[in-house]
């Protein structure tokens, strides 16, 4: 039997919510991340009410 080690991530980026253009600063980040070979994207953490940049990493 196998089982899988959960996903880890590292932010990348924090972006505060109450921006007046919304996720865009995360999302074009993320976008430049992207482009850079980094499969990053973007997500809410409620607790900090901020966007996150998050990209997964491989557990060592």
């Amino acid at each position: 039997m196998t089982t899988a080690l959960p996903a880890q991530r590292t932010v990348l980026g924090r972006f505060p919510a109450g921006h007046p253009r919304g996720s865009w600063p995360a999302d074009e980040y993320a976008a430049v991340q992207g482009a850079q070979g980094t499969d990053a994207h973007v997500v809410m953490d409620l607790a900090s009410d901020q966007f996150l940049v998050v990209a997964n990493t491989t557990p060592q």
